[in-house]
């Protein structure tokens, strides 16, 4: 738990420095990958393997640059359902 707790405040402190447009989308970011995680998981107690893979990097214009991804699905054959 402490790493996470680290990562928390390393995030809470680089967000001091953003303005509020910043941190509004740093936020709305968050809290898409958490519902991107819950997926993740909820797949893979479905009986599939998910690899997320970098598809593309948008690129701002202003130096700032971000990956987009895509899933990678792999069912697993043994589960029958």
């Amino acid at each position: 738990m402490p790493s996470i707790a680290r990562v928390r405040e390393r995030a809470e402190e680089q967000s001091l420095t953003m303005s509020t447009d910043q941190q509004a989308a740093i936020r709305m970011l968050a809290n898409e990958l958490h519902r991107l995680n819950q997926a993740v998981t909820n797949a893979v107690e479905a009986g599939v393997s998910v690899e997320l893979v970098r598809s593309a990097r948008h690129h701002g214009g202003n130096g700032n640059w971000g990956d987009l991804l895509i899933p990678v699905i792999v069912a697993n054959a043994a589960r029958t359902n």
